[in-house]
């Protein structure tokens, strides 16, 4: 029954509902018109340069009218000033509108400002300049209009003033000073001169704090001169004491732009002190005194005269390198083809290489090689084998040059027995359809000789020169094929990266995204800094320049193996070409990544830069390894699973390790018993084994060795070596420990340079103490790179730039150009680090040549 009423008086009810609503309405808009009517609004014609002193109150607006002429060849600033001189006037703000012939400004005063966490920060003091519209007519009167209100039924006082500002536009290379803060931007208007394409507009200030942002824009309104809105267009740069953008002409249709500053409310997009956090975040916090002084200036950037002669100085001087390997290789040539000449043609020969009566005859051993492989071996290298067989020390070769004669005649017969079985030796293992590392290493018998031949107390390079050499060939081939699948599977995703990076740049403006010298960085198309990016040709070339010469000596040592010379076989360190090869790869690889990182260098790819700096170390290590031990030299997958730990430690460190005191930690542990293991492996020649019986072992030897008897170590320079290592790591582990430095990618690559220098020094020392000697073209080399490595060091420690700070602290390292107004100095260490880089793998390339002609079983390992 009541479902029932409810139906019969529904319509009734809606329209008187609606009928409630509309009458509402009537009575609030009549209201409204009412209370309109009431407030007063009072228009008044205003002059330049006159503060006006007024209340405002919610039933009053005033309207200030302004008129200026403008000329289209003279541009001058208009600026407005306001404080508000009421207490109180946060929860009732005056609001101003300044409406002009295009364009729109509206602020409140007191101006709130937003930092971090929400803080709120007032400014009663409000200075802002005024958009200037384009004038087509010569000259043109032009009219604007400053309204003022405030909802506050209380009066709120406050000052205006309007003011011409004579200094708005900007003259190339004339210092302009001024002064800004959070509520008073400041911005100003440049035009391009004739002939002038790209200038550098570079803002200075003596005072780090507080944190200010400069910011380029393009001529229209509204200029985004605010904290809250100045990255909004256009591109900007913060700041503590500079910042300098480099601008082209292309990029801004009406040839000319604003230069925009502002001070930001708080400090720490600059790297300044965090403040509290809010316990009210609806409280005002007073920011105090935020006033900056400041210079800016425009100068005009290089033509493009500059960048070709950039260009054509770098590929100078490293295609001068081509130029001087191609000398030097044809008068090498010339000598070695005079050489020849001179041992073939018997006609030519003197007296004593003749061999005739009453001078020193030739022996028969040395006539042979005269016929065989037109070279004589020096007397040094004529000793008798048997005798070094039964004796490896120094004393023993001394005792055999006393005896030179029987030694001749007994190591021509060793010699020729030898060339038969390696001839015989060589047909057989020819025959064979593959021959693999494992057919020799699974044998018991082989397995036992190992440990006896590797366990002598003097070792020579024939004791570690028993492997065949097509299957150490392949072997170490493999190094070269890994990096090259590694390089093209990180360079790739590397380059997608930077393009990511650079489009970022472009698209957003924010500079503050990559870490350039900014005073000398040269843009070139959607590149920023391609000066940066040019300086790393050198890697590239001088690398492939690497590989070039190490394919000569490949193919020079394949056509002496054709032709079965003894020297090649049985002579001279084993030549195995496949480490270099990953070498000069490699150098390319790190001119091809530096580059990439160039592009947009900061924190998150800095790997990218260090990455195969790790591999280039690596590498050489296991070259100068290799060179007396090329039977027991890691693998490649072995050496590349290691570097591939190290460039992990590495990415984490960048990313955790900053202030991380357990990653050093775990860190410093691992580093140390990486030590340990490495010492131990490379002592006892990987005769022991890592199981559980480890630890029983090292108390046996401790024991017996220790207290027992205190007995020496057996192989003395080896541990020397291994004590001077573990020192300078533990060292380094101490280090990072208590300092925990914040760019650990180059205190990583300190460690790696740190045991290269380490081990070739000891390489050299023990090469010199072993009666060998440097030729004059590796002492050459030596002594070059020395030197290129002192210089390019020096460059590399002046810091144009530095990613482990803010942007802004990072822009205070900033330099100019050095060399042609094109290069600064992180580009002379590009170039300096390649030459020093290529002149080391010469060093390693032929720091043996000396050994050419000396037989395997008289070169020690050490």
């Amino acid at each position: 029954m009541v479902l029932r009423s409810c139906c019969k008086f529904g319509p009734v009810l809606v329209w008187f509902r609606l009928g409630y609503v509309v009458l509402l309405w009537l009575c609030v808009t009549h209201l409204r018109c009412a209370r309109a009517e009431t407030k007063t609004v009072v228009q008044k014609d205003a002059e330049f340069d006159v503060t006006y002193n007024d209340t405002v109150t919610s039933d009053n607006q005033t309207i200030y009218a302004f008129n200026h002429t403008v000329s289209r060849n003279k541009t001058e600033g208009v600026r407005v000033t306001v404080d508000v001189l009421s207490e109180g006037a946060e929860s009732s703000p005056i609001l101003f509108v300044v409406r002009q012939k295009q364009a729109v400004l509206s602020f409140q005063v007191p101006l709130i400002l937003r930092g971090l966490y929400q803080r709120k920060y007032p400014y009663a003091h409000v200075g802002r300049t005024l958009c200037q519209p384009p004038t087509r007519s010569l000259t043109e009167t032009q009219y604007f209009f400053v309204d003022v209100s405030t909802l506050s039924s209380l009066g709120t006082h406050y000052q205006l003033r309007i003011s011409r500002v004579d200094s708005f536009t900007l003259h190339t290379d004339k210092k302009f000073s001024f002064t800004a803060s959070p509520s008073q931007p400041q911005y100003f208007k440049y035009v391009f001169p004739d002939g002038v394409d790209t200038v550098i507009v570079k803002v200075n200030s003596e005072m780090t704090f507080p944190c200010s942002v400069m910011s380029i824009q393009d001529i229209q309104c509204p200029v985004y001169d605010l904290d809250n809105n100045v990255a909004f267009i256009g591109m900007y740069q913060t700041m503590t004491k500079t910042a300098a953008i480099t601008v082209q002409r292309k990029d801004f249709p009406s040839n000319s732009f604003y230069v925009v500053v502002v001070v930001k409310t708080e400090d720490e997009a600059c790297g300044g002190p965090l403040r509290f956090y809010p316990l009210r975040p609806d409280e005002l916090i007073d920011a105090g005194n935020r006033s900056k002084t400041l210079d800016v200036v425009v100068s005009p950037a290089i033509s493009s005269d500059v960048y070709v002669m950039g260009m054509l100085f770098c590929l100078g001087i490293f295609l001068s390198f081509y130029l001087l390997t191609f000398l030097v290789a044809c008068v090498e040539n010339k000598r070695m083809h005079r050489r020849r000449e001179g041992l073939l043609n018997p006609t030519d020969m003197s007296p004593a290489e003749t061999g005739k009566p009453g001078v020193n005859p030739v022996s028969p051993y040395e006539y042979g090689s005269f016929v065989d492989n037109a070279s004589t071996l020096s007397s040094e290298a004529i000793t008798d084998s048997i005798a070094s067989d039964a004796n490896y020390g120094y004393m023993g070769q001394e005792t055999l040059k006393r005896r030179p004669f029987l030694t001749a005649i007994h190591h021509v017969a060793v010699r020729i027995e030898r060339s038969l079985e390696s001839v015989a030796g060589r047909s057989r293992q020819e025959s064979l359809s593959s021959i693999e590392e494992d057919d020799y290493d699974t044998l018991a018998d082989i397995d036992s000789d190992k440990n006896i031949v590797r366990t002598k107390k003097y070792l020579c390079v024939s004791d570690l020169a028993r492997k065949d050499k097509r299957v150490l060939s392949k072997k170490y081939q493999i190094y070269f094929w890994n990096i090259a699948t590694i390089g093209v599977f990180y360079a790739l995703p590397v380059i997608q990266l930077v393009i990511t990076y650079q489009t970022v740049v472009n698209v957003t403006g924010n500079q503050d995204i990559c870490y350039y010298n900014f005073l000398c960085a040269h843009p070139l198309g959607n590149l920023s800094a391609f000066n940066n990016i040019l300086s790393n040709l050198g890697y590239v070339m001088l690398g492939l320049l690497f590989l070039l010469i190490v394919l000569q000596r490949d193919v020079i040592h394949s056509r002496a193996l054709d032709r079965n010379d003894l020297n090649a076989l049985e002579c001279g360190i084993p030549k195995h070409f496949g480490l270099f090869y990953a070498m000069g790869t490699a150098l390319m690889m790190e001119g091809l990544l530096s580059a990439c990182y160039h592009v947009c260098p900061n924190y998150t790819n800095f790997q990218f830069d260090t990455s195969f700096m790790y591999m280039i170390a690596g590498l050489c290590v296991l070259k100068l390894y290799q060179k007396r031990h090329p039977d027991i030299n890691a693998s490649a997958y072995t050496a590349y699973a290691c570097l591939a730990a190290v460039i992990f430690f590495s990415v984490l460190g960048v990313v955790f390790g900053k202030g991380n005191m357990v990653f050093w930690i775990v860190f410093s542990v691992l580093h140390i018993l990486a030590t340990m293991l490495l010492s131990t492996q490379l002592y006892y020649m990987g005769r022991w084994r890592l199981d559980s019986g480890i630890l029983r072992r090292i108390v046996y030897v401790i024991y017996t060795d220790c207290i027992r008897q205190c007995s020496g170590p057996m192989y003395i320079d080896r541990m020397v070596l291994l004590v001077m290592g573990n020192i300078v790591n533990w060292s380094l582990a101490a280090y990072g420990l208590l300092k925990t430095p914040n760019d650990f990618a180059s205190y990583l690559l300190a460690i790696a340079i740190c045991n290269l220098l380490l081990y070739f020094a000891f390489y050299i020392i023990m090469k010199l103490r072993s009666g060998e000697r440097i030729q004059c073209m590796a002492m050459v080399c030596i002594l070059f790179t020395a030197v290129v490595w002192g210089f390019a060091l020096f460059f590399f420690f002046q810091g144009l730039s530095t990613w482990q700070k803010t942007p802004a602290e990072s822009r205070e390292h900033n330099r100019d150009c050095i060399v042609l107004s094109f290069f600064d100095d992180h580009d002379i260490w590009h170039f300096l680090s390649s030459i020093a880089m290529f002149g080391s793998f010469l060093v390693l390339l032929t720091m043996d040549d000396d050994l050419n002609n000396v037989q395997r079983d008289k070169i020690f390992v050490f």
